[in-house]
């Protein structure tokens, strides 16, 4: 059997230690700067899927707001032929107040419950205490 080595163990035990690690340094910054250019492709592709899906949740809410309206006057309309048009206007408008008044106290009621970010706030309240124990110890 021989001792024959590959080019990388031969060039490994003919360079010299500063050249190795200079070596590891410049593969290291052009590994670190294809992740950084992969990342920035990778976000920008998932930025412009989420502009367009916006978008078109944009526009499925206004065609949705446009079927309510028509829906509103199609029902204004329907009831003026059974009371005065005046008064089908009023308990359209009276029904859709009502429906602004149950979404609006239970959007405040979920408002309520909102804590912020009591986990974050504890943790961030411990490091200090944290950093003094450490120093402590030393």
């Amino acid at each position: 059997m021989t001792d024959a080595r590959t080019p990388s163990e031969e060039h490994a035990a003919n360079a010299s230690l500063g050249q190795l690690f200079s070596e590891v340094t410049r593969d290291l910054s052009t590994l670190i700067r294809q992740e950084v250019e992969l990342a920035k492709a990778e976000l920008t592709d998932s930025a412009k899927k989420a502009g367009k899906g916006a978008g078109l949740i944009s526009g499925a809410g206004y065609a949705a707001l446009m079927a309510v309206l028509f829906l509103s006057v199609a029902l204004w309309w329907g009831l003026g032929h059974l009371i005065d048009n005046g008064w089908s206007a009023v308990v359209v408008a009276l029904i859709w107040g009502v429906i602004a008044l149950i979404l609006f106290s239970m959007g405040r009621k979920e408002m309520k419950q909102v804590k912020g970010a009591p986990r974050t706030a504890e943790s961030i309240k411990k490091i200090p205490e944290t950093l003094k124990r450490n120093e402590e110890n030393r």
